[in-house]
């Protein structure tokens, strides 16, 4: 979906974030002008993939078809999809993404880990999008 925001295959899978030499804050997205930090001078942004487990922060579900540019075949019913929350504690941050198919909110609880996976946002004969998604690394989804 966005070129260097994840990378890799399987278990080499990985959101791709910058962290800052100066204080260490790690960013997603990546940024790669300066460092987000207020109470940072600033220092050398370097990429660094983002753990691949984390913990439920918070989720909802997605009940409607966004507006454009949301890339979506308007003739297909429109199918729900779990939004997840995942804090990594590691990089001291939250990440936003959509759950895999088949996760709904019932299945998600505040704490329970997930792991990030690629994912299809969208495909065409030509073109598919691909993006990351969190699944529970244990029941529904995993």
């Amino acid at each position: 979906m966005v070129e260097g925001w994840f990378g890799g295959e399987g278990d080499a899978f990985r959101l791709l974030g910058t962290r800052c030499s100066a204080c260490a804050a790690v960013f997603f997205p990546r940024e790669d002008l300066h460092c987000r930090n207020p109470r940072c001078a600033g220092g050398e942004l370097s990429e660094v993939p983002l753990s691949r487990r984390g913990r439920v922060w918070s989720y909802t579900d997605g009940r409607y078809r966004p507006p454009s540019p949301y890339v979506t075949d308007p003739e297909l019913p429109w199918e729900p999809y779990a939004l997840i929350a995942v804090e990594l504690a590691a990089e001291r941050i939250v990440v936003l993404g959509q759950g895999v198919p088949g996760l709904s909110v019932a299945d998600l609880a505040v704490g329970m880990e997930v792991e990030v996976v690629p994912g299809v946002l969208h495909e065409d004969p030509q073109t598919v999008w691909t993006t990351w998604q969190w699944r529970p690394t244990t029941g529904v989804g995993a």
